[in-house]
């Protein structure tokens, strides 16, 4: 697994690559090319034999969706409601492998579990076998609506991260086509997981609210928000190691800030439109700044609130989880005014509505 693109179906990686142009690290485009070509049959079989055995998405219990842009501190909360083992969740074999999650991803799982990075390469979030994921890196091997190729192909960076969030210039087939395997993925983490109710984290379907909804009619969410000024620095970060990890293409001209902001706007706002009128027990409204001040307490509201059972349960394993990570080291970084003016004049109204001030102020 030489790159995440390993793991993708030839389509997908044809159309990326049509839209993009052929990687300019050529011998990463060839391990991607060769793995997939290699893995092809396997993935075939492996969907004919379990089509049929794959819960019917009418089947699935109502999945609980974890919302918020990348860095509000979604994977925290992922990490820590996932620790009473009362959920499926995504394993870090199913974003490497989706297609192959049943034969393929069984036997070569040693293998990739020693592949596995110490750490996450944006933070030292540690990552292990058990990790739960968040399935944007699965959806993006299995389709080309995803912003990860453009992190991928930078050539046309703008354009899968339109097209991949938002769906800007996407005729309905190819939402069709998206759907379609995203559910597929859902049926099979459920398979997987022994059939227990799908605890999904995913940044990219903050702006995506209103769809899950329909998919998904009695499914849960909770959104967890973040001071804006922390999320935009912490972003550059994100962006500026996965382009050095993971591109195939030169990023030079890439615009970061840009990206973050426009992204934040367009997500926050979709949200906003698609959860209007929507209360507990279906949708909730959490913040960052609540769950690292006591997570104990705060984990609690999130199951009373959205009506989830099993907490006094799982308070020993919420317990244990939250003091093994009480000493974790987050990012650091320096606050410049140049940075701050970014945030305050192109994010200035959701500082206002969540009543947040520039750190140290």
């Amino acid at each position: 697994m030489a790159h995440p693109l390993c793991g993708a179906d030839l389509e997908t990686l044809l159309r990326a690559v049509g839209r993009a142009g052929l990687p300019s690290r050529r011998l990463a485009g060839a391990a991607i090319a060769g793995a997939v070509i290699a893995r092809a049959p396997f993935s075939a079989i492996e969907k004919l034999v379990i089509e049929h055995r794959l819960p019917k998405p009418r089947d699935l219990p109502p999945p609980v969706f974890i919302l918020g842009h990348w860095r509000s501190g979604t994977t925290h909360l992922y990490n820590v409601m996932v620790k009473s083992g009362d959920w499926a969740f995504v394993p870090p074999v199913a974003t490497g492998l989706p297609w192959d999650l049943f034969g393929l991803g069984r036997a070569f799982r040693p293998l990739l579990e020693k592949s596995l990075p110490e750490h996450r390469y944006i933070d030292n979030i540690p990552v292990t076998p058990d990790s739960p994921q968040e399935d944007e890196i699965a959806v993006a091997n299995m389709t080309d609506l995803s912003f990860y190729h453009g992190i991928y192909f930078p050539r046309a960076f703008d354009e899968f991260v339109e097209r991949g969030l938002f769906f800007d210039g996407c005729g309905e087939a190819e939402i069709a086509r998206w759907l379609q395997r995203f559910v597929y993925l859902m049926r099979k983490l459920s398979m997987h997981q022994g059939g227990k109710t799908l605890l999904i984290k995913n940044p990219v379907y903050t702006g995506r609210l209103a769809m899950l909804r329909e998919i998904f009619p009695e499914a849960k969410f909770v959104h967890i928000r973040r001071n804006p000024y922390e999320v935009f620095l912490s972003m550059r970060n994100f962006y500026g190691k996965l382009l050095a990890e993971f591109a195939l293409q030169p990023f030079d001209h890439v615009d970061i800030d840009e990206t973050i902001l426009s992204v934040y706007e367009r997500m926050m706002d979709a949200l906003e439109r698609d959860s209007a009128g929507l209360d507990p027990p279906r949708f909730l409204n959490l913040a960052y700044e609540d769950l690292d001040r006591d997570g104990l307490k705060t984990i609690e509201h999130v199951y009373d609130r959205l009506e989830l059972r099993g907490f006094a349960d799982s308070r020993p394993k919420f317990e244990a989880y939250l003091a093994s990570v009480k000493t974790f080291e987050k990012n650091k970084f320096s606050y410049s005014d140049e940075a701050a003016e970014k945030v305050e004049k192109r994010l200035g109204r959701f500082l206002e509505k969540w009543n947040y001030r520039r750190p140290g102020a």
